[in-house]
């Protein structure tokens, strides 16, 4: 069966799908997305993605969609690509449009172009044993707080990891560890969960949130604050979250073991506490 995506209002099979190679998207990376999943056919935390979306195109300061009128498609997409009851990611993506090249914005605006598609997902297994990672020189600009499609950066640092036969490359800067090239970033000290706080070195991960949310309903100590690269060896646990990774263990972080070597209880709790929220 063909793909089905939807652009700019229609659906349409995925070999029948154009973009103008003028598009900005194309040209400048001029553009936003959001990934959601769905969980047997039900969105998790959909409402939270679309208002970041908002958050992102206001930043842009690109106009002409409302991304509540994506939630709709969303469902549809799933329908109509066979799956309504099963795991599976919608890609959602909005860019300035087409226009004649030129770095300024089009003057009169132009329609941005809008494109979304689905995929069937299959969850990781690896959080019962953990995951290896590196770390990689955050080469991004400082607008990271922005979910935009310039993702150049975290590409060739993911590749990175991937050379290395790791799974993640997290982002250093300035010494601090700043998040994943597609997740965000924990370490466990003394029992007490930290991350780096949300800033615009950072996404705001929907993930991220509900983790932190996780722990204080919980009684799981946790708090904002810088986590350096040299305080890492004394981590009793290291782990990811993200969209697909959910909560993810490291056991290994640039060659060495974290902390015993595999996957830790609080990770491990948060992972069952993060399960039984989604959908």
């Amino acid at each position: 069966m063909s793909q089905i995506v939807y652009l700019n209002g229609k659906y349409v099979p995925l070999e029948e799908a154009r973009i103008s190679p003028e598009d900005r998207g194309f040209l400048f990376a001029d553009g936003i997305y959001e990934v959601v999943r769905s969980y047997g056919g039900a969105f998790f935390e959909m409402d939270a993605h679309l208002s970041r979306m908002a958050d992102g195109l206001a930043a842009l300061l690109i106009g002409g969609l409302e991304p509540a009128a994506l939630q709709p498609v969303a469902h549809t997409l799933l329908e109509r690509n066979g799956l309504a009851g099963a795991d599976a990611l919608v890609y959602m993506q909005v860019t300035r449009g087409a226009a004649v090249r030129g770095h300024a914005f089009p003057n009169p605006p132009v329609p941005p172009t809008v494109y979304a598609a689905a995929r069937q997902f299959q969850p990781r297994a690896d959080a019962i044993r953990g995951i290896t990672v590196i770390t990689a020189p955050d080469d991004r600009w400082s607008r990271c707080n922005i979910k935009t499609t310039g993702l150049l950066a975290n590409c060739l640092a993911l590749q990175q990891a991937v050379d290395a036969e790791a799974t993640e490359a997290v982002l250093v800067r300035d010494g601090a560890v700043l998040e994943g090239t597609h997740t965000s970033f924990f370490g466990v000290f003394d029992g007490v969960v930290r991350t780096a706080p949300a800033d615009n070195y950072i996404l705001p991960s929907i993930t991220r949130r509900v983790t932190l949310e996780l722990c204080r309903a919980n009684g799981i100590p946790c708090e904002e604050r810088a986590l350096l690269l040299n305080e890492l060896e004394a981590a009793d646990e290291l782990f990811l979250a993200g969209t697909t990774m959910e909560i993810m263990p490291i056991v290994k972080l640039n060659g060495t073991p974290v902390g015993t070597g595999r996957p830790g209880p609080v990770a491990g709790r948060l992972l069952e506490l993060f399960r039984a929220r989604t959908p």
